[in-house]
């Protein structure tokens, strides 16, 4: 597969404690992964190093033909990677419309703002309704998707979700798989995390299953489903 991210042998620690050992994924052009596993499992750690948040201590991210193992955020951003974080952490003081413009504050994204400011009122209506309303005063699927949508005003070629559907109503959570399909279909990588294995793997193409630090599995969602040991320990199947 012609990866558009790959990350190989990946090491990181907080302080003295090693989180990741030897983490490798990829991500190709347009696909859907999942990474799965139980709270504390290193999900986060993992897309907080591919953001450049976590610098690692060894091992290698690169995009496409670039290294971009210790870049800074801003830097990584501006490559085409953007972060919808766990809880969200919206400006809430700040109106829909100035948390969704923040996200526009690299290069080219900047300059055609408008027009993707546009795409992300046409995939959420709700959020047009609300632009000049806080954030805080959204319910949480609502602020669920201005935290999707600022991630796409930086028009990314790959979109990192941390746990997007925390504390968000089910009737919600369909909608926003559906905005996230079709985000895909356009041609942006996902990678998602998520503990809630079963809805992942109705979503994600293929699927890295991680397990205190280490990577456990690999495979597609079929493949994932099907397997006995898998289904015993991650899907609670006898």
């Amino acid at each position: 597969m012609n990866a558009l991210l790959q990350v190989s042998d990946l090491v990181v620690d907080h302080g003295r404690l090693r989180a990741l050992w030897n983490v490798s994924l990829e991500v190709g052009p347009g696909e859907r992964v999942g990474l799965l596993g139980a709270n504390g499992a290193g999900k986060s750690t993992t897309v907080g190093a591919i953001i450049g948040v976590y610098p690692p201590r060894s091992g290698e991210i690169r995009l496409r033909d670039e290294v971009i193992t210790r870049y800074p955020p801003n830097a990584i951003v501006s490559r085409g990677i953007a972060l919808v974080p766990e809880g969200r952490r919206l400006f809430t003081g700040m109106t829909v419309l100035e948390n969704l413009e923040m996200g526009a504050y690299v290069g080219e994204a900047r300059r055609q703002r408008r027009q993707t400011l546009d795409r992300v009122f046409t995939m959420f209506p709700v959020l047009k309704e609300k632009a000049r309303q806080n954030a805080g005063e959204l319910s949480g699927g609502q602020q669920q998707m201005v935290a999707i949508g600022r991630a796409l005003m930086a028009q990314p070629r790959l979109l990192l979700l941390d746990e997007p559907f925390l504390g968000v109503a089910p009737i919600i959570v369909q909608e926003v798989m559906d905005a996230l399909r079709l985000i895909a279909e356009r041609g942006v990588s996902i990678l998602l995390v998520e503990q809630n294995i079963h809805r992942a793997l109705e979503f994600v193409d293929r699927a890295f299953v991680i397990e205190n630090g280490r990577m456990a599995l690999d495979g597609t969602s079929d493949e994932l489903a099907n397997d006995p040991d898998f289904s015993t320990k991650f899907l609670g199947l006898d």
